[in-house]
Formats: C-alpha cells, structure tokens, sequence
C-alpha cells in the first residue's frame, strides 16, 4: 500500500508540472531530498524516477517557461566548471569502478544547481523552491524527533530515520547539520512567507519544527550538531536587540536542558575534550594528514573516492587501571580506506587543489553576497522588505553548513547546492529588479519632448 501511496502521490504531482513546468522543479527537489525510491519495498526501486525529474524539469523549461528576463550569475559559471574539472578527474581516477558510482549523483548535483536559477524568476517560485526543501528534509527531521522524544535518544549511528540505508540525508550527522542549517529559513516564513500566511497555526508548525531540529542532534548524538547549534546561537545575536539579554537566556537555557538530555548524547559530546582517546577523532586527524601528504604528490587529485588508498597509523591513548591509579596508557593502531569526514579534505584529495579553490571559491562567494543583498536591503520598507532577512537566513544556513563540512564529507551534498541555487536566484531576481526600478527612474527624469 505504501508503494501505491507513494506512486499515485508522484503521478499527480508530474501531471500538474505538465500544466505549470516549474512544479516538475519542485517534484525533483522532493524526490532528490526525500528519496521516496527508498521508502519503497519494490515499484520505485526499479525506476529512474530522479533522472526522470530532472529531464522533465529541463524540458519543461527550455519548451515552455519564460526566458526572456533570464540571467546567469558567475557562480553558475562556476558551478559548470567545476562540472567539468569533475568528469576529467573521474576519467583518470585512481579507482575507476567506485568514482563512477559517485560520479554518477554528483553530475546530476551539479548540473541541477546551474540551472534551478534559471526558473527563479520571481519571489514566489525563490518561496516555493525553499518551503519544499524545507517541508521534504522536514519529513524525515520529523520523524527522528518524535523517535528522540519516544526513546530518549538513539545514540551515534543508531537513530533509524525510515531507512537503514546510512546515506545522504539519512546519515546522522549530514541531517543533523542541515536540520540545524534550515532554522534560519524557518523563523523566516514565520514572518515574510506569502504561500501560506504566517498566522497562529504556520507560527506553531514552524516552532514545533525548529524543536524538531534541535532534537536531531541529540537523537543522533552527532558532534558537529552540537557544534552547528553554537555557531548559529551566536550568528542569531545580530538579529536580537539586547545582546546581553539573549546571551543570558542562551546560557539559562543551555544549563537547564542538560538534566533531560540522555547520557547517549552526553557521553558523545564528552569525548570533544577527549579527542586523543576517541578513535573516530583520531582517524580523522590521521586521514587529514594523509590527504595533505597526498595532494603534494597529486595536485590535481585522485578523482572520487580516492580515500579509498590511504594506509594510517594514529597513536590513541587508553585508560589503563581504575580510580586514582588510572593512567593514559598510548597505543599504535593502523587503519587503511579510511573516508575524509571532511569536505575540505575530501575536495582536496578527490580533486585536487584547483578543484577545492572552485568549491570554495562558490561557497565564500554565496556568504559575500548574501551579506551584500542583507546590507542592500537592510532599511527597505514596503516590496523589498523581506529580501534583506531571506538573505540573512540563507547566509546563516550557508556557514553552518560550512562548519559542518569541516567534519562531514558532503562537498556534493544536492541539498546545499540547492540552497546555493536559491542564493544565486534571489540575488540574480533583486539585480533584475533594481535594474527594472533605475530604468523607469531614468525615464521618468527624462523630459517629454515639446
């Protein structure tokens, strides 16, 4: 029945794109984020309904959309250069079968994040495109809250969000970082959204959902949640009048949740101060180093997957002995195929230096930007009075992300692109727009002729 379920919901979600070609935009951020082909027991396994999606969403707007005020921002350009730098990295990667089958969603990533701007021609379709990331990521967000509240915690690795498949969105600290990630974007459809009215009901979902996003980082006792909720705590503080005050309730409120967390998180969260005597902790560092090593004999990298050939060996204090007499007895462990749990360090090894400056050149341009359009906008009253928060959560968003990147693998992740797509739009719609307003302003300085 489920399978149905899913299936009837698909066929007429696609046959109203046929009518309105940007929805079939919105049915691939749906199917790309919440993989309903994994929900399924059989029906949707055997069909590529992700590439139908974008096919159709391509097609829908070179034959039907308007393309007459379209514009291409430089980090679209960007994006397809590092398209590019990706497949001929991939030609000649080291380990050829294991690069393709990676090769073969990144493409699709980053070809989706050069052309969503193009369709986000106005302030509703930028709305509609960010209210279902927000509604798809929330389908399983939700659902890994209510499994915390229910069982107290399911421990690192251990929270079953749907799926027993431990990837994209499903893995523990990638959704802990993008639940944290879309806070920003939730408060602000909780004051600026036009599809559905900010009232008392739209006001309670969205608190009840950013509770929900908190919850994911203790259910899945991931440290970068953790540290996601601390940078976007204090990225808050610009948004708050009395500093002081909220800083205050901040600490208030932090020692208050610690007698109902449950000792799962705890215990992982420990382990910050203890980083030499956690193994995960100490591969990373080993594996970093190895990817630094590794870059100097391959600047331009080893293609995907080329973790996949390192060789570590990490000294790892353990506690020898009990009570008083307890010593830090160290150890030589020795590990091979280690991943990079990090998007630095994967960008790095996978593709070199050239292909990491690409990837951060996109990314700090989007936080510049944004900040650009946040100042821009700043005082704007009247039409443009929600560009300037929507650009200041989108930024938010943007830097969590980027600190949670620093210690999970998700440099292709398709949700950031997403939201990379939709800075680009409203930064390339509000450029339209002052454009639209300068013209008609220069027209009306003009003098008439006698």
């Amino acid at each position: 029945m489920r399978d149905l379920a899913f299936i009837a919901f698909l066929v007429a979600f696609f046959g109203m794109g046929f009518k309105r070609p940007f929805l079939l935009v919105l049915v691939y951020v749906y199917i790309d984020i919440v993989s309903p082909q994994r929900l399924t027991y059989l029906l949707l396994n055997t069909v590529p309904i992700s590439l139908i999606a974008v096919a159709l969403a391509v097609g829908g707007w070179m034959v039907a959309d308007d393309k007459r005020d379209t514009r291409v921002g430089a980090r679209q350009v960007l994006i397809v250069l590092l398209l590019l730098y990706c497949w001929a990295t991939t030609m000649g990667a080291e380990f050829a079968v294991e690069a393709q089958e990676k090769w073969d969603w990144v493409w699709k990533a980053l070809i989706f994040a050069a052309f969503l701007p193009l369709t986000l021609r106005t302030r509703l379709r930028i709305e509609s495109l960010l209210l279902f990331m927000i509604l798809s990521a929330s389908s399983i967000i939700i659902v890994g809250g209510i499994k915390t509240l229910a069982s107290g915690g399911g421990g690192y690795g251990q929270l079953n969000l749907m799926v027993d498949n431990n990837s994209g969105l499903y893995e523990g600290s990638t959704i802990s970082a993008v639940a944290v990630a879309i806070i920003p974007i939730i408060f602000w459809f909780m004051h600026h959204g036009t599809i559905f009215k900010p009232d008392w009901r739209v006001k309670g979902f969205c608190l009840a959902l950013v509770f929900a996003c908190l919850l994911i980082p203790v259910g899945t006792s991931t440290r970068t949640g953790l540290l996601c909720i601390g940078l976007l705590a204090l990225l808050s503080i610009r948004n708050v009048k009395r500093k002081v005050a909220y800083l205050a309730m901040l600490g208030v409120l932090g020692v208050a949740a610690i007698p109902f967390l449950p000792s799962t998180f705890t215990d992982r969260m420990n382990t910050i101060k203890t980083y030499d005597a956690d193994e995960s902790a100490s591969t990373r560092l080993a594996v970093w180093k190895w990817t630094i090593d590794y870059a100097k004999t391959h600047p331009f990298g080893g293609g995907f997957e080329a973790y996949r050939g390192n060789h570590i060996r990490y000294d790892l204090k353990s506690v020898a002995g009990a009570g008083a007499g307890a010593a830090a007895a160290p150890r030589v462990e020795i590990d091979k195929a280690r991943a990079y749990h990090s998007a630095y360090f994967e960008m790095l090894g996978e593709q070199g230096y050239f292909g990491l400056a690409l990837w951060l050149a996109i990314n700090l341009i989007g936080v510049v930007r944004m900040e650009t359009l946040r100042r821009r906008y700043r005082h704007a009253e009247g039409e443009f009075a929600w560009a300037s928060p929507l650009a200041a959560a989108l930024q938010s968003g943007h830097l969590v992300y980027l600190l949670g990147a620093a210690f999970i693998a998700i440099a292709f992740q398709p949700f950031i692109y997403m939201l990379i797509g939709a800075q680009i739009g409203l930064d390339t719609y509000l450029s339209r727009k002052r454009s639209e307003q300068a013209f008609r302003s220069m027209r009306r300085e003009v003098p008439s002729p006698a």
